[in-house]
């Protein structure tokens, strides 16, 4: 079962998807993440998306380190169900989140929202990377300026390919897993 590592609803439990489908972000790989996400000054305040959320660990504890807003999105009705019940003592602290059941490319053409300053893809392993690469280019007209953007792989799926407008700029592997940091360029093609 994961849990909220810091902040405003330290240790608190997360309800796992109960299926295969999901791989849960290890605490370890969490901790390290969230680190450097702090070290970037990039989750104060922050408008957050959390695509192929899951159970939603890496949204929550962003919230739970001072972010504005999440949008938990994943087309799984298990996720979202579970997605659901993990924002409910959020949501009774004040938080502001929404949950979405929606294909990740389709959520981002109609989404209407403020810009995202945080946006996280956790796809199933066996995403490829031409379907990344779409998500990722739909994804660069939502972003602030200022965004980061944190794609969580599967280590031998190699480096992700980058849209126009967008360009990693960190990269972390934690035992078979794989983190990479990107931002805009300021390139970024027109909406």
């Amino acid at each position: 079962m994961a849990r909220i590592i810091a902040g405003t609803h330290k240790g608190r439990r997360l309800t796992a998807v109960p299926t295969d489908a999901t791989r849960p972000t290890s605490d370890r790989v969490k901790e390290s993440l969230f680190s450097r996400l702090e070290g970037y000054d990039a989750l104060e305040e922050a408008v957050v998306v959390d695509l192929y959320a899951g159970s939603g660990a890496l949204g929550f504890e962003a919230l739970s380190r001072g972010a504005r807003s999440l949008e938990a999105v994943d087309k799984a009705e298990a996720a979202v169900k579970t997605l659901r019940r993990n924002a409910e003592p959020f949501h009774a602290a004040g938080a502001e989140i929404s949950v979405h059941k929606a294909d990740a490319l389709k959520y981002l053409a109609a989404r209407t929202g403020p810009a995202i300053e945080l946006l996280f893809l956790d796809p199933p392993y066996q995403f490829g990377d031409a379907e990344l690469l779409k998500v990722l280019t739909a994804a660069v007209g939502q972003l602030h300026e200022a965004a980061t953007v944190v794609i969580e792989r599967e280590k031998r799926s190699g480096r992700p390919s980058m849209p126009e407008g967008l360009e990693i700029f960190s990269e972390k592997s934690y035992g078979g897993t794989h983190v990479w940091l990107a931002e805009p360029t300021g390139e970024a093609p027109p909406r």
